[in-house]
């Protein structure tokens, strides 16, 4: 049986561990905490320098093993900071080559899901990983893991982090919000900013620091309430459109009892079951390096030996995951009689189509009605002015306040059906949206039927009306990145249809640089 050291420095904490393919025998932990304000990578490098022979010999005191009793030696290569992540790798690289034994780089996200299936009875789940610099909704796809949904700009770990700072918490704020969010059951107006699948949290921590003056307890749970019922809707959202019935929650955020709870709560609604690792492993850990270094071994894969500061989840192979897993029609051409359950409403096909906007367990009383009625309204409104400006939408009937009734359309989701002549046609549709100033909000091939020689856009909930450049990359980067992650689609078709969303867009370059910009910001450094 293979023996494993991990060692763990993307950000403020060091960590050693040992452990086999089937139990951790230790796991040690040196967290550089800085006095005031958030992680200074180059504070938080000093420390773990200092701190990295002591606590890579205690793990190995504490699993009984001898140094030559090691088979391997693991590392988190990124993402990270720069200066934590090398001291980390040196120190690897050190005592893999003195040993003579092999050295891996592991991605830091691929080791919280690969732990988080190595001490739970997950088989093959949508994965919500939320971490400090990470938030992303995954899924096992072909080979390697796909990001079907993230932040667009900080993770909620730092966002709860900069809320604490904020307050003047000390580092990190997390649990500290989670103990003041206790206190209270109040529910200030914030933000909820849910684009499709991703999501954003800047504009909720400024608005939540702004009413400080209000108490923390009701700021903590107001915040909680909101951003942990965002992440819950998009991981809704991702099993719905991939038919899956579990979820693992991994992270450290992953520790909040509150955020477990309505995953837990929303699981239960939908007839899944959610799965979360010990606390020990949520957090970053060496424990999570060894396992998954040991697991790239056996399948022959070493990661390299240097950092790679940006490296997404999405990059690094992952052989053992399944290949062309079979998902279930999403509801387009159901027969008569049949019903749908989504991510947000029950859809029932007769001779027209009911859709009902359900009330989520898991959200606040008010923030659930607000939601629901809101959604409905713009929905409603939003099918049909596309309508009127020439994209295909199905004819509203009639609009209830949490409800619509709609014509029935025909035929299967694109999601069934994905050639390259009705994906250019859809983004040929959103080019005519964003040329009227609107956003579907929500651009998946699960939200589009194909009816005849054409498609009929449907879901319309989330559509927005704006001026600005971004909302209408962050569209177009949504629907690219279904594709990515669902279909796989890369390079060439991915340019084709780049050029089709050009030809029709006014300010098509304007829009595609942006969406270039939205890739590269680096939003888990």
């Amino acid at each position: 049986m293979p023996y494993a050291l991990g060692i763990e420095s993307t950000a403020w904490n060091f960590s050693a561990a040992v452990a086999t393919e089937e139990e951790v025998l230790s796991i040690e932990s040196a967290p550089y905490r800085p006095q005031d304000g958030g992680i200074h990578p180059r504070e938080a490098s000093r420390s773990h320098a200092e701190n990295a022979a002591s606590t890579v010999r205690a793990a190995l005191e504490r699993s009984g093993l001898d140094p030559s009793d090691l088979d391997l030696v693991a590392f988190a290569r990124g993402p990270g900071m720069g200066p934590c992540l090398r001291v980390g790798a040196t120190a690897a690289r050190a005592i893999g080559h003195s040993l003579d034994v092999p050295v891996v780089g592991v991605n830091h996200c691929l080791a919280h899901v690969e732990v988080g299936l190595f001490d739970t009875e997950a088989s093959a789940p949508a994965v919500l990983n939320v971490s400090g610099a990470n938030t992303q909704v995954l899924l096992g796809r072909e080979g390697r893991y796909r990001v079907f949904g993230e932040t667009l700009d900080v993770g909620l770990g730092n966002a709860l982090d900069k809320l604490g700072r904020e307050a003047g918490l000390s580092h990190p704020g997390g649990p500290k919000v989670e103990a003041e969010a206790g206190k209270s059951s109040e529910l200030l107006d914030l933000p909820y900013s849910v684009k499709g699948m991703d999501l954003a949290f800047s504009g909720l921590v400024t608005a939540a620091a702004s009413k400080l003056d209000r108490g923390l307890p009701a700021v903590c749970n107001s915040f909680q309430e909101i951003g942990f019922s965002m992440v819950t809707e998009v991981a809704e959202r991702c099993m719905a459109h991939a038919s899956v019935e579990e979820l693992l929650m991994v992270g450290g955020v992953a520790r909040n009892e509150r955020l477990r709870e309505m995953l837990d709560e929303m699981c239960g609604e939908r007839g899944a079951r959610l799965h979360r690792p010990s606390r020990e492993l949520l957090g970053d850990n060496g424990a999570m390096i060894a396992v998954t270094g040991l697991k790239m071994h056996r399948w022959g894969l070493n990661g390299g030996e240097t950092v790679d500061q940006g490296e997404r989840v999405d990059g690094p192979e992952a052989p053992w995951i399944g290949y062309g897993e079979d998902e279930a029609s999403a509801g387009a051409g159901l027969p008569r009689g049949a019903e749908l359950r989504g991510a947000e409403a029950v859809v029932r096909v007769n001779s027209t189509v009911r859709k009902e906007r359900l009330s989520k367990g898991y959200r606040h009383p008010a923030l659930d009605s607000r939601l629901r009625r809101s959604r409905t309204r713009r929905e409603a409104r939003a099918l049909g002015e596309a309508r009127r400006l020439g994209v295909p939408t199905p004819i509203v009937l009639s609009v209830g306040e949490t409800s619509l009734e709609m014509e029935r359309v025909e035929g299967e989701k694109l999601r069934d059906a994905p050639c390259r002549e009705l994906l250019e046609e859809y983004v040929q549709h959103l080019a005519a949206l964003h040329d009227s100033g609107m956003v579907h909000g929500d651009p998946t091939t699960s939200n589009a039927v194909v009816e005849g020689d054409g498609l009929t856009l449907i879901d319309f909930g989330m559509a927005e009306y704006v001026d600005e450049v971004e909302p209408k990359a962050v569209d177009l980067h949504l629907f690219l990145t279904c594709l990515a992650s669902t279909h796989g689609l890369t390079g060439e078709d991915l340019l084709a249809l780049d050029e089709s969303y050009l030809a029709q867009a006014e300010e098509g370059d304007e829009v595609l640089e942006r969406v270039g910009e939205i890739r590269g910001r680096g939003r888990y450094l």
